[in-house]
């Protein structure tokens, strides 16, 4: 635990840091810390956050700047949150008016980036619990089966199935029946439940098939919508902490094109009450190292359906870009919740 000078000396140190993007030495936290110490024991409470793991000296300067455990324990404890100016409030309202939810979702990401000067990323909403109209199935081969599934808004999924056995064409026939006869405009969720308990009264030729259909439309239905829209990744070229080292720079850019790690890392944040933060490897993402992400989940009509946030380098205004991410998302929902 650090004491109460050193949490001050570490405050100051951060705070100034992110603001000029200079290592700060002891002569300035001797003069500006407002802590009357000689610069012998600013010298020493330096010494011992280093030592901690809170601070490290680049090489090419005198001076200290805070590590991601720096970072962590600044955000954690010692940040003091600035509420937005009453405009911005009022721009973001604007912006994030009641119209179509897709335009939404892009108007988050720009306005994000806009605020921030960093980019901006909102998850689309996933179209969870999709209704369907009916299933079809197909032969293809011996234990290849085409399974097509056409949801209540008429769009159409298609999963190959593996069968451990072969199915006639009466069989394939009589259980696409049953199931649109029994499950029509229920998600594959809310037919899990229903199926197990009537699986003991299905012929044992369809039950399994009956079983291998849930698990494949389920997976297929847990994919729809997993994407996000990024705006101002152009920003981040801006930021001198991140284009020192072009290799990890060109590293990021390709995760925004790859999507799979990020959709995962916003996935995380679907789950979080508010908003969470990622500083540099907290994140998991090896490309993100340098960066950090803050992230809040947004809703409609009362139900979490994605998460926006802001990538950035871990030298960010973090007392700033938290209440945009935080009012953004919970403006975000009102707007999503009047469909």
């Amino acid at each position: 635990m650090l004491n109460d000078r050193a949490r001050i000396l570490l405050k100051f140190l951060v705070e100034r840091y992110i603001e000029d993007g200079q290592p700060v030495g002891s002569r300035t936290l001797s003069k500006h810390s407002g802590l009357n110490l000689s610069s012998a024991s600013i010298r020493n409470i330096m010494s011992d956050l280093e030592e901690g793991g809170y601070i490290i000296s680049p090489h090419t300067s005198a001076g200290r700047v805070p590590t991601p455990r720096g970072y962590r324990l600044f955000v954690d404890t010692l940040l003091t949150v600035k509420p937005l100016a009453q405009g911005e409030v009022r721009q973001i309202e604007a912006t994030l008016s009641p119209h179509d939810p897709q335009r939404l979702v892009s108007a988050a990401s720009h306005l994000l980036a806009e605020l921030t000067a960093y980019a901006g990323v909102v998850l689309i909403p996933k179209r969870r619990n999709q209704g369907l109209r009916q299933i079809e199935f197909l032969s293809l081969s011996e234990k290849r089966i085409l399974l097509i599934m056409v949801t209540a808004d008429g769009e159409v999924q298609n999963r190959v199935i593996v069968t451990d056995r072969n199915y006639d064409p009466n069989q394939l026939v009589r259980a696409a029946n049953y199931y649109n006869q029994h499950f029509a405009g229920y998600s594959f969720e809310q037919v899990q439940p229903r199926l197990a308990n009537e699986l003991v009264e299905l012929k044992s030729d369809i039950s399994r098939l009956m079983e291998m259909v849930v698990a494949a439309g389920t997976d297929a239905f847990s994919d729809v919508g997993k994407e996000y829209v990024l705006s101002g990744e152009h920003n981040l070229i801006n930021a001198p902490e991140l284009t020192s080292n072009m290799s990890r720079l060109r590293e990021l850019f390709g995760l925004f094109e790859q999507k799979t790690e990020l959709m995962q890392l916003l996935d995380v944040g679907h789950a979080a009450n508010g908003v969470q933060l990622f500083i540099g490897a907290e994140s998991g993402v090896a490309s993100l190292d340098e960066c950090s992400v803050i992230a809040a989940p947004y809703e409609a009509n009362g139900e979490v359906v994605g998460t926006l946030g802001v990538i950035g380098p871990t030298r960010m205004a973090y007392e700033r870009v938290i209440p945009i991410v935080d009012i953004t998302a919970r403006l975000l929902s009102n707007a999503l919740s009047y469909h």
